[in-house]
């Protein structure tokens, strides 16, 4: 149990301490519990009074096992080991050198031949700089971290407890906003260990996995009482099937998989062979259990027949398929599934009308008057065609129409209209999209945009900025507040309001909203790449790499193929993964040299330039410090946990390519944002896009600029200090969860 606790509540930035660990009340700090901060002062860590207080009082198994679980989060019994020793000093090593040992392998030339069977001829790579072959990238010599608490600054560690887990759960599960990859599996670690709480589920992605709980533990009928669609139960077995929360089309996740699988070498070239692998991983199979399981849920749905069917239309294809894999047409013959047989006779013979249709249908016609009053019966889609239905009806009449459902709307689409609209009316702006399942593409804005001036897209936008600002200032007027004064911390106008952009990879230590800029607080950003713990040895090519952008349009590259550029070192290009423990990569960057070369930004990238896509659980982040970050000369390995600012661990099964982070050279902040992209090298990197997902965060309400609207509406005063009666400060927003109990609905 205490391990899924300690996990999530490392992401929180606590330790969860259970109740039953406390053993007595100490007044003296045990000899154990002063080794045990000690250590984890080493790995970046503080502790609160509190947590002082309360780890002195457990036993010493459960303290070994807090740290045990802190070594594990930052991985510290990793393999950090690159391919060159003391690699901040290149090597020298240059195209030729490869040219003469290619042709030295070819004919057998003298040389020294390595454990991988490569011969590397003399004048070529200085095999004293390396711990393995330079040639292949083949790693045979492993160090451990020999530098430790180099980081300028602590994170700072409070207690956690059963009562604040228990909080934290309940704020997952109703969460205004869709949850990201850290958020749904700490829910799943919360869901293992605590009991479902009696609270409103926010998102039907969370639904999901509550269901999921319901559905191991064997009680179909819990679950049959959160289901409210068929939409529902189609997310569900999907989500059983693949994985995904979401559910992504087949023909999308064989598309993705056969591209990650292809590659710029015609013989390495897997994507026919991955095609066809993917396609069989998708085939629906179902046992009788399961297929009764199902039939039940959809015959107790307590929703008309026809609304079923209209639910079940978007995605007509998948239904038909699982309706034939579950052998639903079986059970509706049944005594007792009339529901069910009513159902699968109207989807089959199409005998229902679409609500979608019928507003097009109105739409097209310029028909005004009933187009909304269909969307009037349906406000959230109201408000996602609110853009597009004002270019096509005129901005008066949309919004008009549109203010007399405005309080129905949820509060994160509220906000994401204010946020949005002025990237939306704009002729000349291109906006950055990612398909579900898809990876990050810019398209062209809309075609009628062209048929009004400045002036009136202007105006658009202040009735829209008008418009949501007061539905949210009635709404939050409408809490009862009894508190005068509030206390706003200022980092949280850095950090934007999580809606719309959903991260894929787990943030194992504090977590981060994507957009929170971080400060750069000496010379050196120093990136890291660690992958292939836990796997076999084998060849698994991983490259990180980074982007450089300038003003003027030139870009240059630090990558496997070019290991220095302007402000930029690389550690070395490893290709194969030793046994169990993994590998690393690094680059350092100088952000005085970038300055000076007049850089604009740095883009941080890693990529999968072997078939497939990025290897699971490789953790990629950066470190910084005021103070000087040693690199071994002995080993190369530059790996500080103290110094660690940001880390991630990718997760997702679909990532070629991924954007996760970007320095913004002139203000000497990094960016942690996450972008997935298409191709081996980071070349393949559209530099337009990370520019057009600046823009939309840029363009995010902060978490800052909400509550001024919240104290407005309600009448307090904003506090510069934290004495006030409501106290925001940015350890609270790193529960995204809760921060989502501001969108008022």
């Amino acid at each position: 149990m205490n391990n899924n606790l300690l996990n999530v509540g490392f992401r929180q930035q606590a330790i969860f301490i259970p109740n039953e660990a406390m053993k007595a009340e100490r007044k003296n700090i045990a000899e154990t519990t002063a080794v045990l901060v000690a250590n984890l002062s080493k790995l970046g860590f503080g502790v609160s009074e509190n947590l002082l207080i309360a780890l002195n009082n457990v036993s010493p198994v459960y303290q070994l096992k807090v740290l045990e679980a802190a070594k594990t989060i930052t991985g510290v019994n990793k393999n950090w080991t690159p391919l060159v020793k003391g690699w901040d000093t290149p090597t020298g090593e240059s195209f030729v050198d490869h040219i003469m040992t290619f042709f030295a392998n070819v004919f057998q030339a003298k040389g020294t031949k390595l454990q991988c069977g490569h011969i590397i001829p003399a004048g070529t790579f200085p095999l004293e700089r390396y711990n393995g072959c330079p040639f292949c990238g083949t790693p045979f010599e492993f160090g451990k971290i020999e530098s430790f608490n180099q980081g300028s600054k602590f994170k700072i560690l409070e207690l956690w407890t059963e009562k604040e887990a228990g909080e934290f759960l309940a704020d997952l599960l109703t969460s205004k906003t869709a949850l990201d990859a850290t958020q749904a599996d700490s829910l799943k670690l919360l869901l293992k260990e605590l009991p479902v709480p009696e609270v409103k589920i926010g998102m039907k992605e969370t639904l999901m996995l509550v269901i999921d709980i319901f559905s191991e533990n064997d009680e179909p009928q819990k679950a049959q009482a959160l289901f409210t669609s068929p939409t529902d139960i189609l997310r569900y077995l999907w989500f059983k099937h693949t994985g995904f929360l979401q559910i992504i089309e087949p023909k999308t996740i064989v598309k993705r998989k056969t591209k990650n699988a292809g590659h710029i070498t015609k013989r390495l070239d897997k994507s026919a062979k991955e095609k066809l692998a993917a396609t069989e991983e998708l085939k629906l199979k179902y046992g009788r259990k399961e297929s009764l399981r199902v039939a039940t849920w959809l015959n107790g749905l307590d929703v008309d027949t026809q609304k079923m069917c209209e639910g079940m239309h978007p995605k007509r294809q998948m239904w038909i398929r699982f309706i034939r894999a579950l052998r639903l047409p079986e059970y509706a013959k049944r005594t007792g599934f009339e529901k069910l047989k009513e159902l699968l006779d109207k989807f089959y013979n199409e005998d229902y009308t679409i609500w979608q249709g019928q507003v097009n249908h109105f739409r097209l016609r310029a028909d005004a008057e009933n187009t909304f009053n269909l969307l009037k019966q349906r406000p959230g889609m109201f408000a996602r065609s609110l853009f597009a239905n004002m270019l096509w009806f005129g901005s008066e009449d949309t919004i008009k129409a549109f203010s007399e459902v405005v309080d129905k709307v949820p509060a994160r689409l509220v906000f994401t209209l204010n946020m949005y609209a002025e990237n939306y009316f704009n002729t000349e702006n291109r906006r950055v999209v990612k398909p579900l399942g898809g990876i990050a593409k810019n398209i062209p804005g809309n075609a009628l945009l062209r048929l009004y001036d400045n002036k009136q897209m202007e105006e658009m936008k202040n009735a829209i900025a008008e418009l949501t600002i007061l539905a949210m200032k009635k709404r939050f007027a409408a809490v009862e507040n009894k508190n005068k004064t509030i206390f706003i911390d200022p980092m949280l106008f850095k950090i934007p309001l999580s809606i719309g952009d959903r991260s894929e990879s787990v943030q194992d230590l504090p977590s981060a909203l994507m957009g929170t800029r971080f400060e750069v607080e000496g010379d050196k950003v120093r990136l890291f790449m660690q992958w292939g713990n836990g796997l076999h040895a084998q060849h698994m090519d991983m490259d990180l790499s980074c982007h450089i952008a300038y003003e003027n349009n030139k870009t240059e590259f630090c990558s496997y193929y070019n290991l220095v550029a302007t402000g930029c070192k690389h550690s070395g290009d490893i290709r194969s993964i030793p046994e169990k423990i993994g590998t690393a990569e690094y680059i350092e960057i100088t952000v005085s040299e970038l300055k000076k070369a007049g850089a604009k930004y740095v883009t941080f990238t890693s990529n999968a330039y072997s078939n497939g896509s990025i290897s699971p659980n490789m953790v990629v982040g950066w470190m910084n410090s005021k103070h000087p970050m040693t690199i071994s000369e002995r080993t190369g390995v530059a790996y500080d946990p103290s110094c660690v600012q940001h880390q991630v661990r990718i997760v997702s099964s679909l990532t070629k390519g991924l954007v996760f982070g970007v320095l913004d050279v002139e203000n000497s902040e990094v960016i942690w944002l996450e972008m997935p992209f298409g191709g081996q090298l980071v070349n393949n990197l559209n530099m337009k896009n990370i520019e057009l997902l600046l823009q939309k965060l840029d363009s995010k309400l902060s978490i800052g600029n909400l509550l001024k609207i919240k104290a407005e509406a309600q009448g307090l005063n904003i506090l510069e200090n934290k004495n006030a009666d409501e106290v925001y400060t940015r350890e609270w927003a790193m529960n995204t969860a809760a921060v989502t109990k501001l969108l008022v609905d």
